[in-house]
């Protein structure tokens, strides 16, 4: 299936379990509507896979006996029904760890010990999928208007309800950054901080998004008085 051209070292393999990470945290989480109606119960064998452009699918298993790759667990959409929706989710999202982890160590099997122990602590840094889907990740340290704490990049309301964006200072060093920041986690597809990318932040749940994730960007940032994160904002449309 991918074979040929897959990834060999610890950082493409990383990248890989990232891309694929991507495309199931998505599944889950933002396009989760057309998921769960993807998963038809009367359908056959279903399963979730993410795929290396961070793209996801759900589709039959792959025929290849025994397969090329790891496969995702079988049958997700037959439990759908006869269970309540998030515990549903939440043990799709837990099998699919699972998976991403076989994927990953199926790929670094030519990787010595060393490598290995890498591999996973780059994994490790990350939120699972399962800490993801049902906000268990906690993000400590958030940053606040006033103190500068976020570094340049990230936008949130002060309390006129102005833009305010804090640039980080010229004389920080990035080692500092990163230590400031590494608890400081996308709400959508749980990635790391990143001071090159923009962010903004939920006046509701103070959760951080990418704006990318939750399709803001800078420009429309400006106009937005207080803002609610789509989960936020699903939550009130329900009450």
């Amino acid at each position: 299936m991918e074979m040929a051209s897959s990834p060999r070292t610890v950082e493409e393999i990383f990248k890989d379990y990232c891309s694929r990470r991507a495309g199931v945290v998505r599944a889950l989480t933002y396009d989760v509507d057309e998921f769960y109606g993807l998963c038809d119960p009367d359908k056959e064998n279903l399963c979730l896979y993410g795929h290396p452009n961070e793209s996801w699918e759900v589709t039959l298993p792959a025929e290849e006996v025994p397969p090329e790759l790891p496969e995702p667990a079988l049958g997700i959409n037959f439990a759908r029904d006869g269970m309540n929706r998030k515990d549903w989710l939440s043990l799709v999202a837990v099998h699919t760890d699972s998976w991403l982890l076989s994927v990953a160590f199926y790929l670094g099997a030519r990787l010595n010990r060393n490598e290995r122990k890498r591999l996973f602590s780059l994994i490790n840094d990350l939120p699972t999928v399962f800490e993801v889907v049902t906000e268990r990740k906690p993000i400590k340290d958030k940053p606040s208007v006033d103190s500068g704490s976020k570094s340049r990049g990230s936008t949130k309301r002060s309390n006129d309800g102005q833009v305010k964006s804090t640039p980080k200072l010229a004389d920080e060093s990035f080692e500092d950054e990163e230590d400031e920041h590494s608890e400081t986690l996308c709400g959508s597809c749980g990635g790391n901080y990143n001071a090159d990318e923009f962010w903004i932040g939920c006046d509701i749940c103070e959760r951080w998004f990418h704006g990318k994730c939750v399709k803001i960007t800078p420009a429309k940032a400006e106009s937005i008085k207080q803002y609610k994160c789509p989960s936020c904002s699903m939550k009130r449309g329900r009450q």
